[in-house]
């Protein structure tokens, strides 16, 4: 089976689960604000790496979906959160929640979906792991603290900084840790083990491995971002160059720039997204193109994927001989392959 295959087999159990915690109720209005992502459902790649881990260590699925659950909403309230401090035009193929519904009914929604959250981890330990339950509740906590701690630092940059000639590749590689490696990839695999009781070395092991894929899938979501369909993509062309964000691309390309042109490209980065005019994001994408900066994006992407492949190929022996493992092999490549 293919991780596309694993997915489309477990998706529906998790959308099920989170709309039995948050019913369309009253007041009405709220509930179809708090629902809007929820019902757009996004791919759910951080639920599902969840439950493959944890369906590998034997794990029963009941048990998994209810943590597969508490993840997605992880995603939905901070993505919310993230729309409206980016001023995000699109998520998932339509306007932002701040967008349709202003940032205050926006942001009340993600409060709505965090507390859900916290409550399904609550039944969780109450209903399936009193004993174990709160290692579990703990490492939310961490990843999600984490995460929050990369999105000050890339916030920072954006909103104070504003100065490429004082950004690095090791600024763009810590963010990406706190946001991507992390969050999407290595904390979900690790508490799908933890919850099956997996050994310390094998949910130790992850981290290597997930690290590796988290920066590739950061990568090419930067490339996407450039390159990709916005169909397909589910966000507009160009954002990342709209809202000021710190990427390989832009680095490079700023990196072989001359005096003239990085002074420009200063300009345009420290203006606000609403500033900036179509005519110099025309501007920066022709610099990127002429200095190669996404071909060399690719090259660091490709080089990480390697690098993931490699530490799953070492882990191999610590996990379990069953078609999960071999389903791990498809979910690793497909993080950094991505389309979408």
């Amino acid at each position: 089976m293919e991780f596309s295959e694993y997915v489309a087999k477990r998706r529906n159990a998790i959308y099920s689960k989170i709309t039995d915690y948050i019913p369309l109720q009253e007041p009405e209005e709220h509930y179809k604000i708090v629902r809007e992502y929820i019902d757009r459902q996004g791919n759910y790649r951080r639920p599902i790496l969840l439950m493959l881990t944890g369906e590998m260590f034997g794990a029963p699925i009941e048990k998994l979906v209810q943590l597969a659950a508490a993840q997605q909403l992880s995603e939905e309230w901070l993505l919310i959160q993230d729309d409206a401090m980016d001023d995000s035009e699109f998520r998932r193929g339509g306007p932002t929640l701040h967008k349709m519904y202003g940032w205050i009914h926006a942001i009340n929604a993600s409060d709505t979906i965090n507390v859900t959250m916290w409550k399904i981890l609550k039944d969780y330990i109450m209903k399936f792991d009193p004993k174990n339950g709160n290692a579990i509740y703990d490492k939310f906590y961490d990843m999600i603290k984490y995460t929050i701690e990369g999105q000050y630092i890339e916030n920072k940059f954006i909103n104070n900084t504003k100065d490429l000639s004082k950004a690095s590749e090791s600024m763009y590689f810590r963010i990406a840790d706190g946001k991507t490696c992390y969050y999407t990839i290595y904390g979900p695999m690790q508490i799908g083990a933890m919850a099956a009781g997996a050994p310390e070395k094998a949910i130790s092991a992850f981290k290597e491995i997930g690290t590796n894929t988290g920066i590739a899938f950061q990568i090419m979501d930067d490339i996407l971002d450039m390159a990709g369909d916005e169909k397909t993509f589910g966000k507009k062309r160009y954002g990342d160059l709209y809202e000021g964000k710190l990427t390989l691309i832009v680095l490079h390309a700023y990196g072989k720039a001359s005096p003239e042109e990085r002074k420009k490209i200063d300009a345009i980065y420290r203006k606000s997204r609403s500033d900036k005019t179509e005519e110099e994001i025309n501007w920066l994408v022709e610099i990127i193109k002429k200095y190669g900066g996404i071909e060399y994006a690719m090259k660091v992407a490709d080089h990480y994927g390697e690098l993931a492949e490699k530490a799953l190929q070492d882990n191999m022996d610590l996990f379990p001989d069953n078609e999960y493992k071999n389903i791990l092999k498809s979910a690793i490549q497909a993080q950094y392959k991505r389309k979408s």
